[in-house]
Formats: structure tokens, C-alpha cells, sequence
């Protein structure tokens, strides 16, 4: 699985989050269900084929820990974030979206609605 490297332009910060890109419905659909932990630099990006409030939303069912979910749109601005709980039917994004990182809860301050992310081949 390729790893992307996402930066937060408007908000630096010295380590950025490595995430493996999930592509493909059933690595979606799976997402980080029964992992057991994940390190605060650790991610999965989810992508979308259209911007939607309806396709960016998560579950967390199985989950062990909770997640800072952040999604953002095809312009890789952020739309909007959440600090996910374990065993909740539902999280969708205020706005239409396109991607969707799922990382480490401490991430949760490091990301606003409309900030800026690059994404770059890690």
C-alpha cells in the first residue's frame, strides 16, 4: 500500500502524518478496524471517487481507541474535523468531501475548517 505524507500548510508542524492510501471500497470499508493502536504520526487516507457528505462519512464500529478524523476536498482544503469514539454508527463531514484522514486522537488541535493540506509520495 503506498504511504502519503500530509502537511498542514497553514499550520505547520515539525513531523507530518504518514498515511497509507486506501483506495479501493473494501480497504474503506475496513479502515482501521482492529488495529489495536496507532502511533500519533500514523494515518489512513481514504479517497473518494466524488466529493459527498453521504460517501465521506465513517463508522466506528470494532474500533479500540478513538480517531481525529479530518476530511477535505478535492482542493485539499479541510471541510471539516471530529475526535471519533469507538462503536459509533456515524461520522460525516459538515461540508462535501473527498478525502478522509483517520489519525492519531492528539492530532485533533492540528487541524481547522480551511486549512490547507499538501499531500506528496512519501
Amino acid at each position: 500500500m503506498q504511504i502519503i505524507a500530509i502537511h498542514n500548510e497553514t499550520h505547520p508542524k515539525p513531523r507530518p502524518i504518514q498515511a497509507h492510501h486506501c483506495r479501493s471500497f473494501w480497504c474503506r470499508l475496513r479502515g482501521l478496524m482492529l488495529r489495536s493502536r496507532l502511533e500519533p504520526y500514523e494515518g489512513l487516507l481514504m479517497v473518494e471517487p466524488i466529493e459527498s457528505r453521504t460517501n465521506a462519512s465513517i463508522h466506528m464500529f470494532f474500533m479500540r481507541f478513538p480517531l481525529c478524523v479530518v476530511w477535505f476536498d478535492r482542493s485539499c482544503r479541510v471541510v471539516g474535523t471530529a475526535l471519533a469514539l469507538p462503536w459509533r454508527p456515524y461520522y460525516a463531514p459538515p461540508a462535501p468531501a473527498k478525502y478522509i484522514l483517520e489519525t492519531h486522537p492528539d492530532r485533533i488541535d492540528d487541524f481547522t475548517v480551511g486549512d490547507q493540506l499538501v499531500l506528496q509520495n512519501a
